[in-house]
């Protein structure tokens, strides 16, 4: 089954790859499963985001239209990863990618970075995930793309649980973190400022689903409540799609701990709103 916002079947055609990456053998959560988010959030896409109405059936278009051409290449193993988005990247197309955990986004960023050279990170997660002492896992990710990343015009938006090791690692590298609270004291707009004034040309952007509050996004495997709220996650995203990207992934979405599919449906959303805005 393809995402719901595939509209050829032609890799050459398409400017925007969805790929599936449903692997999570380097997740340490105790909720276990998202290696199921590929092919369920293509599922929920077909059934939430289509309507059937005289035998015919329309797409529930994000704002803006579809006016890029999406191809879904289907699911990949962690070991084709390279390989894959290195095809993807080397035509000048923008891959989209869904875990899986996030440890994946590894793979995909330095591939992408063969062709780009560093690029401007932009990390949308509840956790830094900054840890260097343990490497090679969900934990360690911004930690082990350093080699491939411009820190000076990186981000991370949404954290609001890091650990002692990496409350020391953000000091010590001068990374710029925007928290929840932040975004509520300095206000949305001059938020949105500051991430676009902080993001060079070679954007890439990884989006682990706990970023938003479980309110909105319940079926993750490491939900910490006073996250985003998903409309303004979601406005992000397109901002930083109308600016240009490299890339996407969305990462961590844990079905089996979701609430009546929603947290799915968002991230089909999520992926629909970006591709419009691209």
């Amino acid at each position: 089954m393809s995402i719901c916002w595939a509209n050829t079947d032609s890799f050459d055609e398409a400017d925007i790859v969805i790929v599936g990456i449903p692997d999570e053998s380097k997740s340490h959560a105790l909720r276990k499963g998202t290696s199921e988010a590929p092919d369920k959030i293509r599922e929920i896409s077909s059934t939430r985001d289509t309507y059937f109405r005289d035998k015919t059936i329309s797409l529930g278009m994000p704002f803006g239209g579809l006016k890029k051409k999406v191809f879904d290449y289907g699911n990949v193993t962690r070991n084709q990863i390279g390989e894959v988005i290195g095809k993807i990247v080397s035509k000048s197309k923008i891959p989209i990618s869904i875990g899986g955990d996030h440890s994946i986004s590894v793979e995909i960023i330095k591939s992408i970075s063969k062709k780009y050279g560093s690029l401007s990170l932009v990390y949308f997660d509840a956790h830094p995930d900054f840890i260097g002492s343990t490497r090679n896992y969900y934990g360690s990710v911004f930690f082990d793309v350093l080699p491939f990343i411009d820190l000076k015009s990186s981000i991370q938006i949404g954290v609001r649980t890091p650990e002692q090791e990496e409350i020391n690692n953000i000091k010590k590298y001068d990374l710029s973190v925007i928290t929840p609270f932040n975004m509520l004291k300095n206000g949305f707009l001059e938020t949105e400022k500051k991430i676009i004034d902080k993001v060079g040309k070679n954007v890439y952007v990884s989006f682990d689903m706990d970023a938003i509050d479980p309110a909105f996004a319940p079926g993750v495997s490491a939900p910490v409540p006073i996250g985003l709220r998903n409309s303004e996650a979601v406005y992000l995203l397109k901002s930083l799609a109308q600016k240009g990207i490299t890339g996407m992934d969305i990462m961590e979405v844990c079905p089996d701990y979701d609430i009546k599919d929603r947290t799915s449906h968002l991230a089909s959303r999520m992926i629909g709103e970006v591709i419009s805005s691209s």
